[in-house]
C-alpha cells in the first residue's frame, strides 16, 4: 500500500495497492468513508497509474461531493429512529423520550450522543430479538444468542453454532427494513448458503422482502453518517 495526493481544491489523497489479480487500472470510492482506491495490476508502473487518476479526478471529486454529509449527533441534530427523522432536544426528567417529532435527552448536551446511542442499541436488542424469535418460531429452529455490534460490512450474520449477529443501526432503518435482515439471518439456520431454497426460505418468513432488501442496498450506508462520539 501507498499513498499519494492530488493537488486541487480541496486536495484529493489516493490509497495505492498492488493486487496480482486485477486486470486492469481501476478507482473506487468507499461509500462508507469517502476513501480514494487506485488499484494497480501487476507489470503497471506507480506513476502510470497516477497518469489515469488525474485522467477521472473530475469524476472522482463528483463522487465525493455526492456522499451523504457527516451528522454529528447532538442537540438540534436530527437522527432516524425506526425510519422516523425526529430532532433531537434538551429534556427534563432521567430517561429519552419520543414527543412527536422530537427525541427528549435529558442531562448535559455533551452526553447527549453516548446517552442516544446506549438507548439506541437497547431499543435495536428489543425489536431484534423479537423479530428474531417470531421468525425462528416459524422456522421451528432456535438460535443459539444474539450479539450487536457497529458492523460497516455486514447487517448481520448467523454462525454455524446459531449465534445472530445484527448492527445496532438497523434500528435507525424502518422496521420492514429491520424484520426483513432479522429474516435472512434466521433463515441461515436452516440453509448457510444464498441458494434458491435459502431464498424461499426468506420469501416465506418475510414476504416481499425485495422491498426492504433494494432500500438497504441502496441507502443503507447513510445509516453509518450519523456520528455518536462527542
Amino acid at each position: 500500500m501507498g499513498h499519494h495526493i492530488l493537488p486541487g481544491n480541496p486536495p484529493l489523497a489516493l490509497t495505492l495497492r498492488r493486487s496480482p489479480r486485477a486486470r486492469r487500472i481501476s478507482l473506487r470510492v468507499s461509500r462508507l468513508d469517502g476513501r480514494v482506491t487506485l488499484t494497480l495490476p501487476r507489470g503497471v508502473r506507480e506513476g502510470e497509474a497516477l497518469d489515469f487518476a488525474r485522467t477521472k479526478e473530475d469524476w472522482l471529486r463528483a463522487q465525493l461531493e455526492a456522499r451523504p454529509q457527516t451528522v454529528q449527533v447532538a442537540p438540534g441534530a436530527q437522527i432516524p429512529v425506526e425510519g422516523r427523522l425526529l430532532r433531537i432536544v434538551p429534556g427534563p426528567g432521567r430517561r429519552i423520550v419520543l414527543d412527536g417529532d422530537d427525541i427528549a435527552v435529558p442531562g448535559p448536551a455533551d452526553a447527549a450522543p453516548a446517552r442516544l446511542r446506549a438507548w439506541l442499541k437497547d431499543l435495536a436488542r428489543d425489536r431484534l430479538a423479537a423479530a428474531s424469535d417470531r421468525h425462528a418460531a416459524a422456522l421451528g429452529r432456535p438460535y443459539a444468542r444474539l450479539t450487536l455490534r457497529d458492523t460497516r460490512s455486514r447487517w448481520g450474520s448467523c454462525s454455524s453454532g446459531g449465534g445472530l449477529m445484527y448492527s445496532w443501526r438497523l434500528v435507525m432503518a424502518a422496521p420492514e427494513v429491520l424484520d426483513y435482515v432479522a429474516a435472512h439471518e434466521v433463515a441461515h439456520l436452516a440453509e448457510m448458503n444464498h441458494s434458491p431454497a435459502f431464498w424461499a426460505v426468506v420469501a416465506r418468513l418475510c414476504p416481499g422482502y425485495e422491498t426492504p432488501r433494494h432500500w438497504l442496498r441502496e441507502h443503507g450506508t447513510g445509516l453509518h453518517r450519523y456520528r455518536f462520539d462527542a
